[in-house]
């Protein structure tokens, strides 16, 4: 590792002076406003709010509501990913499970709501293709779904990545000795992937507890802490100190998942080394799993399949004439033009922003032996923590009278802080991966450590730096919980207009804005990955070519 330099030092202070001022300084000012009576120091507001019955009631909903989803994600989530890593499906059917499971992330969540209303409502197509209404979907039930859809691409991830580092010569290993199928199964696949297992809980909980997009549209009279919060601070008579109550309240529950990750920590354990074998036959596993897994991916896809199905009908589910007005309208409107436009405008800047943001403070905690540098580490935890809409009420707070409210600079810091986490870890990871002399080497040749990251470090990070990206991108495009309380007339994002045309009943506008942000975030997405691929073909022909030389 290389010694430290004024270079490292002095970028270190950015990267914390950054936070300081766009992280802490924001929450402080939230907590102090919780306690801002008129007399000075009081705690009436957090009196007040807890002794609101209807808040209560909405808080305890909310956390009903996450610990049920939480729990049928994580079940669901594990048996997709089991279905990959444990069976022995065609590999163009996990494919399409690993395909198929993520493409509700390429949507916002208020969009989901909308699209269980056109399927499940008394018209809608699963309805119409059951011939009854199954459910009413309003409330809990639309809730659930809404829910579930949004939490399980992120905790199938999870558990997917980490099925790949569980040997599974020990499968073999166990039926060798004996042991039968539910033991075996506990003591190979589910004891030493329990703290994933319970991270993907703490996720999916923490997610749905906190999202405001599937309770705004399908949320009915089932009350959630998201909508409360959202009623205070931009009801008729917006009230800030009870809203930074209800704000505070809503860290609760994600303060209870870092303690309990911690808690979790203790049961994870290594392999010292991983053994790829092939799974041994069993047709009645595959084909149940198979199945399961298809049924499953077919819930979600059917549910969203109506967003791209009703635009180009008339009138859907009155007129089925086929057309390409709705289209037209909206290209046409310069006005839902531009706001589709401000949303990529948004995304790119909050995409390169972030992801320079997040490499920087990955190269410092990772490469440098500057002091403080585990500070970072600290600084994830919390942006990981922080819900959405309590980051954007704090910036609310803290920015109410400076120039930049009502910008697109301040959306664009809040979301590159609210999605820092994961960016972060990925540089982080893939620098841990990397040779640590490469900057000494660099200073023994004379190359000050900037050039050293410039010429060697960032070229081998090339696919982590794309996909680190494409994160920031999509999480900027769909997101609609941490830049509602943010934008105005003029920085109206396509996530903030749906909202907007949900009062007006314009649903086939909403579901093409919906499109539009979908095959946008798909079109990064597939760019992406396929320069990555690019760079992978690259490296092994030059990794082929060398070795020819070696050779000759």
């Amino acid at each position: 590792m290389p010694r430290a330099i004024p270079e490292m030092r002095i970028l270190h202070i950015v990267i914390l002076s950054f936070f300081a001022v766009f992280l802490m300084v924001p929450l402080v000012i939230l907590l102090a406003r919780t306690f801002g009576g008129d007399q000075g120091f009081s705690a009436a507001y957090y009196i007040s709010v807890l002794t609101n019955k209807e808040m209560i009631t909405s808080f305890f909903n909310s956390v009903k509501i996450s610990a049920l989803t939480a729990i049928i994600t994580t079940v669901l989530a594990f048996v997709l990913a089991y279905s990959i890593h444990c069976t022995r499906l065609l590999q163009p059917l996990k494919t399409a499970i690993k395909t198929c499971v993520l493409i509700p992330m390429l949507l916002p969540t208020i969009t989901y709501g909308f699209a269980i209303m056109y399927s499940f409502g008394n018209q809608g197509l699963i309805t119409k293709i059951f011939g009854e209404s199954l459910f009413s979907i309003y409330g809990i039930n639309g809730l659930l779904i809404g829910y579930v859809i949004y939490t399980i691409p992120p905790a199938f991830l999870l558990i997917y990545n980490s099925f790949i580092y569980i040997d599974k010569k020990f499968i073999v290993v166990s039926k060798l000795m004996g042991d039968g199928a539910a033991r075996s199964f506990w003591n190979t696949i589910i004891r030493p992937l329990l703290g994933t297992l319970g991270g993907a809980y703490v996720l999916s909980f923490i997610l749905s507890f906190t999202d405001f997009g599937i309770p705004a549209s399908v949320g009915g009279s089932y009350s959630v802490v998201a909508t409360q919060l959202y009623q205070v601070m931009l009801g008729s008579i917006p009230d800030f100190n009870n809203g930074a109550v209800i704000a505070v309240l809503m860290l609760l529950p994600a303060l209870f998942g870092v303690f309990l990750l911690n808690y979790l920590e203790k049961f994870n354990f290594h392999y010292d080394k991983f053994t790829e074998i092939e799974m041994v036959p069993n047709k009645v596993r595959d084909l149940s799993l198979g199945l399961i897994s298809l049924m499953i991916l077919t819930g979600i896809l059917s549910i969203l399949a109506v967003m791209f199905i009703a635009p180009f009908l008339n009138s859907f589910p009155y007129d089925m004439t086929f057309t390409f007005k709705h289209f037209e309208s909206i290209f046409q409107s310069s006005d839902l033009l531009g706001v589709y436009g401000n949303s990529v405008f948004v995304a790119v800047l909050t995409a390169i922003g972030g992801t320079m943001l997040a490499y920087c403070s990955a190269i410092l905690n990772v490469r440098t032996p500057i002091k403080g540098r585990k500070a970072l580490d600290a600084i994830s935890m919390i942006t990981n923590t922080v819900p959405g809409m309590v980051l954007g009420i704090s910036y609310l707070l803290l920015f109410n009278g400076s120039s930049i409210k009502g910008t697109f600079t301040i959306i664009i810091l809040c979301n590159i802080v609210h999605y820092f986490t994961t960016p972060y870890l990925m540089a982080k990871n893939s620098l841990l991966k990397m040779n640590p002399t490469w900057e000494t080497t660099g200073e023994l040749l004379g190359d000050s450590w900037a050039k050293t990251v410039y010429r060697v470090i960032i070229p081998n990070s090339v696919k982590t730096l794309l996909e680190m990206f494409s994160y920031y991108f999509i999480n900027s495009m769909v997101t609609i919980s941490g830049i509602i309380f943010l934008v105005s007339a003029q920085t109206s994002l396509v996530s903030s207009k749906i909202k907007e045309l949900q009062h007006f009943a314009k649903f086939n506008e909403i579901f093409v804005l919906s499109m539009l942000i979908f095959f946008t975030n798909l079109l990064v997405k597939v760019f992406c990955d396929f320069l990555q691929k690019r760079k992978s073909v690259n490296e092994s022909i030059k990794i082929t070519f060398k070795s020819e030389e070696k050779v000759s």
